[in-house]
């Protein structure tokens, strides 16, 4: 290990937890060595995303999402997203997401440091950070440091195109958005997926749809442990209509509310 990646390494773990390999989000589950240059790539992108978030002097908790992967043929850009957020003013921040377990159709909760968030094999840099309102971000906070309310609407059976309003399997967008329908909802306490789900359906909620082949269907069942179709409705997967959780998704559900939410793209120096 040269001296240059050996100081960065220390550095990383100042800012993160240790993820261990076998967790993914949508990405390939080939173990890879850790390059300098991903390294870097991580840490800056962990530092553009340091510095917007720290123009929001008074957000303790935002949505981040990541380009983990090419989405760009279903029309699509950012294919994962978490929570980011730091107990008190001046602490660091920290990652708190869904990943699948690698070769399995299992998922669950982590916690990291900001630089962990882009070490894995990205297809860009570029983020996504996502403000809510304050009385919705003062409730992400509470939920933050209570595992039992984060563990709330999460389902460790995992597809990676779950369908939304299936209690099923989850994907880890979908893990977000329930999330924050808790967070949002002020009708009624949510504290399972069907209640949030429900109150998705009443918020006029939409769903990414893609159209996939019945060749991909068929060999993502038959092959990939962590997809799954059996959960859609037969009309819509039988024409090759899935439809799930995406980053876009969430986004302009968010945005569209006109309730405080605030989306800010972080470009990538390449």
């Amino acid at each position: 290990m040269s001296s240059g990646l050996r100081k960065l390494v220390g550095c990383a773990a100042l800012l993160a937890a240790t993820l261990p390999f076998s967790a993914s989000a949508g990405q390939s589950c080939n173990e890879a060595a850790l390059t300098e240059t991903t390294l870097r790539d991580a840490m800056a992108a962990a530092q553009r995303v340091r510095t917007a978030l720290d123009q929001h002097d008074d957000a303790r908790v935002v949505l981040l999402a990541r380009v983990g992967q090419d989405l760009s043929k279903y029309g699509l850009k950012y294919s994962h997203v978490g929570f980011v957020y730091r107990a008190e003013p001046g602490q660091p921040w920290r990652v708190v997401h869904l990943l699948n377990t690698c070769g399995t159709g299992k998922s669950d909760l982590w916690y990291e440091g900001l630089a962990n968030f882009f070490m894995d094999d990205m297809f860009s840099y570029d983020a996504l950070i996502m403000v809510p309102p304050k009385p919705v971000a003062d409730r992400l906070l509470e939920r933050m440091s209570n595992p039992a309310e984060l563990r709330a609407v999460h389902n460790p059976a995992y597809s990676l195109v779950a369908y939304p309003f299936s209690l099923r399997y989850e994907n880890s967008n979908t893990w977000v958005l329930e999330t924050t329908a808790a967070a949002e909802s002020k009708e009624i306490k949510i504290s399972n997926r069907e209640q949030a789900q429900a109150w998705l359906r009443l918020a006029g909620y939409q769903p990414s749809e893609m159209n996939v082949g019945a060749f991909k269907r068929l060999g993502g069942r038959m092959f990939k442990a962590n997809v799954a179709f059996d959960d859609h409705p037969n009309e819509l997967r039988f024409s090759d209509r899935i439809q799930t959780v995406t980053v876009d998704s969430v986004q302009k559900f968010l945005t569209a509310r006109n309730k405080g939410w605030e989306a800010i793209e972080v470009k990538s120096a390449k």
